[in-house]
């Protein structure tokens, strides 16, 4: 995500939402309703975030967080920063905040045409732990994946 400065990431905001619905409608072919977002932004366990650049969102991250279980629920790049960082920029964060909330493991669901996602989360240290069959409203296969947060002590 190289620009003209670093990118920032900060909590979502419903103020965030019209910029976040553009970069999910562009990035999956079932996209998560304005409904969705707000759920997250105002429920005790998720954790949204967004990934800022020159004042413009340029991704965003919804996690949720109980007791010694994290999951991403959706993520996503803006088409035109992808591939510069963005996604493990939104990943440390919520890796950071899932450890803070006491998380031990986290988990996620990835499409498994996803490759570029899929490398992202094995060089993060996920390992594929299943694949859901005929998951998506294609019919293509979810690959499962998670892992060990528990800091080492």
């Amino acid at each position: 995500m190289n620009s003209s400065q670093t990118p920032g990431i900060r909590p979502m905001t419903a103020a965030d939402l019209d910029a976040v619905l553009l970069i999910e409608q562009s990035s999956f072919p079932l996209p998560w309703k304005r409904e969705h977002f707000l759920h997250e932004i105002t429920a005790p366990h998720s954790f949204p975030f967004v990934a800022e650049i020159d004042g413009k969102v340029a991704g965003y991250v919804c996690l949720m967080s109980l007791f010694e279980e994290a999951q991403i629920l959706d993520i996503a790049v803006a088409a035109e920063q992808r591939g510069r960082g963005g996604g493990r920029l939104l990943m440390d964060k919520a890796l950071a905040v899932a450890r803070e909330k006491g998380a031990e493991v986290m988990a996620l669901e990835v499409r498994e045409s996803g490759a570029a996602a899929i490398g992202l989360y094995r060089a993060l240290g996920f390992r594929q732990t299943g694949i859901r069959a005929n998951y998506y409203e294609s019919r293509e296969n979810a690959v499962l994946m998670e892992k060990n947060i528990k800091e080492k002590p």
